[in-house]
């Protein structure tokens, strides 16, 4: 009998504020295996005392105090678990996490990941760029480590116009630029196979699966994202910007794919919801 597996992730724009606001109750209900958390902007300790004695928390906090912060919090203990991503002297402190967990005698791998907003022709679209790069190396990595590999997070690109209700006026923004769009091109194209991008240049695609895509198929989002100004939430003028991306054989035991819109614009606890997938392993 496979074994049931669901793995949530959400980035919680400040980890200590999303419980002020109630994610702590949405936590108590939901039956989460493991959880994937992105701008935590807290400490461990923070964490440990938001979630309770009953999760085992990996954390790895962004070298500038305060910012970015990724963790996985499970149920069981981690086997292992690895920070670095991209060369020495790149920083990917708060942005990379990576662990191995057992499930039913099966190794599972899960990487909570927060990729930069970045901004046209500024330092911060450069350091996207290196982070991007830097994924498109560590992803066949991941596949070769475990063909039961997971990414999952905030990843700031909306890979399709199916992705952000406003494409056509967020063409020239960071987010929707085709140069950070065919990244996902190759991310999501057939392994091995020369894939030609949105923005024409070309690359071997990586053969990873867009869980959220595949399970919603050719539709408008399902959104995971939106702005906190005007009624972007009530209108759903939405990114969808959170992804689970699997490995082909994790991608084949998807039993279902939630996003955790919140019912009112006053009852959110972040300006994201929390992505939620059921997996049997």
């Amino acid at each position: 009998m496979p074994t049931p597996l669901r793995i949530a992730s959400v980035n919680t724009n400040g980890v200590r504020a999303a419980f002020r606001k109630g994610m702590g109750e949405w936590l108590a209900v939901r039956d989460v295996d493991i959880l994937a958390l992105q701008e935590v902007r807290a400490s461990t300790e923070d964490l440990e005392g938001l979630l309770g004695p009953e999760w085992h928390i990996l954390h790895d906090a962004a070298t500038a105090k305060g910012r970015a912060g990724v963790a996985l919090a499970s149920r069981t203990v981690p086997v292992i678990h690895r920070l670095a991503l991209g060369a020495d002297d790149f920083d990917s402190a708060g942005r990379w996490l990576e662990a191995d967990f057992e499930v039913g005698g099966t190794v599972v791998t899960v990487v909570s990941t927060y990729v930069h907003s970045g901004e046209v022709d500024t330092p911060k679209q450069v350091e996207k760029y290196k982070f991007l790069d830097a994924m498109t190396a560590r992803l066949p990595e991941l596949a070769a480590h475990n063909d039961l590999a997971l990414v999952v997070g905030d990843l700031n690109v909306g890979h399709r116009e199916l992705d952000i209700k406003n494409w056509r006026g967020n063409r020239k923004n960071a987010g929707f630029l085709p140069v950070e769009r065919a990244y996902f091109d190759r991310f999501f194209g057939p392994a091995g196979e020369i894939v030609t991008g949105v923005d024409e240049s070309t690359g071997p695609g990586l053969g990873w699966v867009d869980v959220g895509r595949q399970w919603a198929g050719d539709v408008d989002g399902p959104y995971t994202w939106w702005s906190q100004r005007g009624q972007a939430f009530d209108t759903n003028t939405g990114w969808r910007i959170d992804y689970q991306m699997a490995t082909p054989a994790l991608a084949a035991t998807v039993t279902n794919y939630t996003i955790d819109r919140a019912d009112a614009w006053d009852k959110r606890w972040s300006d994201h919801a929390p992505v939620v997938v059921d997996y049997a392993i």
